[in-house]
């Protein structure tokens, strides 16, 4: 019974992601994920409690798999760079979702999800901005930015070819895989003048 209840769990995160990717928290409809899962509505409340926890569940997936599947190495920001780059192109809802998570946090309230924000993403972030002061601190890194700043920096560049508007990407259609993720790579080790 307890399997059965696992992979229920399982395949409404699954389903969930796809509708939280496609249409954010506010578009999300339960319906549409329990259907999607082969299960009830009655089993996301009884599993998750709200589809605003629902939504923090698959985003604190996210954030374990990318932080357990990319760990960050301090002795190599590029090449994490890269692999974030890698991770992205392997998992595209994984910018969709975070995109949605920025705007659906916009408002600061005390929800599931400022919850999940907390528990998740804050100590993925602080566990790396503290790797980053120790070799600052040790002179493996360069000291011009902050360990925070630095951080954001290396995870902006690696998302840049993600996160750019339709627009944008239309100016680079010709550009391949390798070119794009040797830009990250390239645009890391120029930052910390290497």
């Amino acid at each position: 019974m307890a399997g059965d209840a696992e992979a229920t769990r399982r395949r409404l995160l699954h389903a969930a992601m796809e509708e939280f990717s496609a249409r954010g928290l506010a578009g999300a409809r339960v319906d549409r994920i329990a259907a999607a899962a082969g299960s009830n509505k009655a089993q996301i409340y009884h599993y998750f409690g709200s589809k605003d926890a629902l939504f923090a569940a698959v985003f604190d997936g996210i954030v374990e798999r990318t932080t357990s599947t990319v760990p960050m190495d301090v002795e190599d920001l590029p090449g994490y760079a890269g692999r974030l780059f890698d991770s992205y192109v392997e998992h595209p809802e994984v910018q969709r979702i975070a995109a949605w998570h920025r705007l659906e946090q916009s408002g600061g309230d005390d929800t599931a999800l400022a919850a999940s924000r907390l528990r998740s993403i804050e100590e993925s972030n602080r566990a790396k901005v503290e790797a980053i002061a120790s070799a600052q601190a040790d002179g493996r890194l360069p000291t011009h930015w902050s360990p925070q700043e630095l951080l954001g920096l290396v995870l902006q560049i690696a998302a840049v070819w993600h996160s750019s508007v339709p627009e944008f990407d239309d100016l680079v259609t010709g550009s391949t895989h390798e070119h794009r993720r040797q830009v990250v790579v390239d645009a890391v080790r120029r930052l910390l003048n290497r």
